[in-house]
């Protein structure tokens, strides 16, 4: 345990996956589809992730309000819809549908970060640069982290972009193949962001490799010792830190989540019931 100066929220990116059924969650957690309310009994952050693939009905996002009200330090953060950042396409309805969800959760004091994820594709050219400046700009009354994996991106002017518009750059620890972001520390908000995508370098790019092979890797002790020390690092320069884990193959964010919040949050105590060879 270490001392630091800012909030540290830790949790897994999402919560509804069939392969955590019997390896994370309990069968009666699965019955009666608790398994949020699950996560936030262990944690104090789940990234919200299907919100990248389509727009949730309010319905939808109140009814996972309630399931954490037992929380009151449980935070969201919330992933933003791909068809702003993939397609490139600011279409008014669905920013104003988007935003709609935002405000339900920031209102009732859930909202961590927005997650903004470009593709490996997005790089620091003078067209990419106008459009993320236009979606900064379209969402910048919202806490804002931005995902980017190219080095194009990697240099001092950016970092001080986003000091400039206090968008907190997502630090990521990926496979480095080519000229990818290697693990950083960047601090640039008030608030900080550090998403663990895990190692499998084999399978990253991989053609025939489906998402949950890309995202199998296990940190060992040592990794989640090294993640721990960059974290300390960071939530000294910050109010809040966020760490997600999205290595999410059989539970294995779970179980990395919960040891590097053993490091980081105070009085936190693994009763996760996960063993390494559960997940693997």
């Amino acid at each position: 345990m270490v001392t630091m100066k800012g909030c540290v929220y830790i949790g897994p990116a999402g919560w509804s996956y069939p392969d955590w059924e019997g390896v994370v969650y309990p069968p009666p957690i699965v019955r009666r589809r608790a398994q949020l309310g699950w996560i936030a009994a262990h944690f104090n952050l789940v990234e919200i992730n299907t919100s990248f693939y389509r727009i949730p009905a309010i319905q939808i996002v109140r009814h996972w309000l309630a399931s954490v009200a037992f929380r009151p330090d449980f935070r969201f953060s919330v992933k933003l819809f791909r068809n702003f950042t993939h397609a490139r396409d600011l279409d008014p309805g669905a920013v104003t549908a988007v935003s709609s969800i935002l405000e339900e959760i920031h209102h009732a004091g859930r909202l961590g970060c927005v997650l903004v994820q470009f593709p490996w594709s997005f790089k620091c050219v003078r067209q990419d640069k106008i459009y993320l400046h236009k979606l900064i700009r379209t969402f910048h009354h919202f806490p804002l982290a931005l995902e980017i994996r190219h080095r194009s991106w990697d240099i001092p002017e950016f970092y001080r972009y986003l000091q400039e518009q206090k968008v907190a750059f997502c630090n990521i620890d990926q496979p480095v193949i080519g000229p990818s972001i290697p693990l950083t520390h960047h601090v640039t908000a008030p608030h900080a962001y550090l998403r663990l995508h895990g190692r499998n370098s084999k399978a990253w790019f991989a053609a025939n490799a489906g998402r949950d092979e890309r995202y199998n890797y296990l940190y060992d002790h040592h990794e989640i010792g090294e993640l721990a020390e960059t974290a300390a690092h960071m939530v000294e320069r910050v109010d809040e830190l966020y760490i997600v884990t999205n290595n999410h193959y059989r539970g294995k964010a779970v179980l990395n989540a919960g040891q590097l919040a053993e490091r980081l949050l105070p009085g936190y105590t693994d009763n996760l019931g996960l063993k390494e060879e559960d997940v693997r």
